[in-house]
């Protein structure tokens, strides 16, 4: 009997092994389908990568418009030229509001309605970064889990990196790419550092600022700067017992925005309260803003508005230019740290250094030209 239990080939050994399950492979067949990274994409295969919808090709082009490497920017810009005939042609919809409000939760309930009925959505989601690491958590794609697994939505999130306004500085070069690759609605959903907003505001059409009842918000809202920019507010988060609430905090920012003049746009901003968690009024915010294009482009500030932003960016982009090229002039580089140390031994004002520096990169520049 002992000798049965301890055999292997006994028929009723304890030690039989059955059959093993087949596993499966480890190796996910779409990514052996995947473009090699190691393969050196030219600038046509970008471009007609995008144009053919080519997510993979999209997020990589992305990537070279965030990063800093000198080759990267140039190779980017090229890319951007080719793919500006085939941009502009989406709704631009700026979404801020204080951290906790539900930006993202919200995006994910309105994408996904929008995805429903024909639209092809994406998502820049701009995640503040560590003034100490200058790292991001960049996690608002985990927040939408509707959104984020839609094949017809892309959503990307970006390091803000100490931008001024919430957006990240490359984020309305990234809007060119996504118009091009044929997404018609693109959403800006920004940091939502309350009155620093004027830059996001500056590259979107419609400017949704959503806001929260009895959270000590509504005072905060009369001032002016983020109420004035707002094209809509929406109180979310309005369910429950915190519907009566929203309801009052909906009817003081309605008064207080009869304190502002009538914008150019000849637009008046709609307050309403919504709700992500039960989808209360979420198809509101669309209606809004579809409202609000026919009025702007009947009047023609829709187009008069964008032409205003690309100027802007000529603005900005010199501004970027002439920092950049400032900080990586070799002389520039070697003179700086002189400076530093004499402003810390105190010898000479802060002010003082930075006029010398601009003289000294000023005259090497035209030493330079002669």
């Amino acid at each position: 009997m002992y000798d049965k239990i301890t055999d292997p080939n006994a028929k009723c050994s304890a030690l039989k092994v059955n059959p093993a399950i087949e596993q499966p492979n480890q190796v996910n067949k779409d990514f052996l389908q995947k473009p090699s990274k190691s393969k050196t994409l030219t600038i046509n295969d970008f471009v007609s990568g995008i144009l053919n919808k080519d997510r993979i090709i999209l997020s990589q082009a992305i990537t070279l418009v965030e990063s800093s490497r000198y080759d990267h920017q140039e190779k980017a810009q090229k890319i951007i030229e080719q793919c500006l005939p085939f941009a502009g042609k989406s709704i631009r919809l700026g979404i801020t509001g204080v951290p906790g409000v539900g930006k993202s939760t919200v995006i994910d309930v309105l994408g996904t309605s929008l995805t429903k009925t024909g639209h092809k959505v994406a998502v820049l989601a701009i995640d503040p970064s560590s003034e100490r690491s200058k790292g991001s958590i960049l996690g608002d794609k985990t927040r939408m889990e509707d959104l984020s697994t839609d094949p017809n939505a892309f959503i990307r999130p970006s390091p803000s990196a100490g931008s001024l306004g919430g957006v990240a500085r490359k984020t309305r070069e990234i809007i060119i790419l996504c118009e091009a690759a044929g997404f018609d609605v693109v959403i800006v959903e920004t940091v939502g550092v309350g009155q620093s907003e004027v830059v996001a505001h500056s590259m979107v059409d419609f400017f949704l600022l959503l806001q929260l009842a009895n959270a000590g918000d509504e005072l905060q809202g009369i001032k002016r700067g983020i109420m004035e920019m707002a094209d809509a507010i929406a109180i979310n988060k309005a369910e429950g017992e915190n519907k009566q609430k929203a309801e009052i905090a909906a009817g003081q920012y309605r008064n207080a925005l009869h304190l502002f003049p009538i914008s150019e746009s000849g637009w008046k901003p709609s307050v309403f309260t919504c709700s992500a968690y039960s989808q209360d009024n979420i198809n509101l915010i669309w209606q809004t803003v579809n409202d609000y294009v026919i009025h702007t482009k009947a009047n023609n500030y829709f187009y008069k508005k964008r032409n205003e932003q690309n100027l802007k960016i000529l603005s900005e982009s010199i501004d970027s230019h002439l920092k950049e090229n400032f900080y990586t002039n070799p002389i520039i580089i070697k003179r700086i740290t002189e400076a530093k140390k004499e402003i810390l031994e105190n010898q000479i004002s802060a002010y003082v250094a930075a006029q010398k520096l601009i003289e000294v990169y000023f005259n090497n520049i035209n030493k330079e030209e002669i």
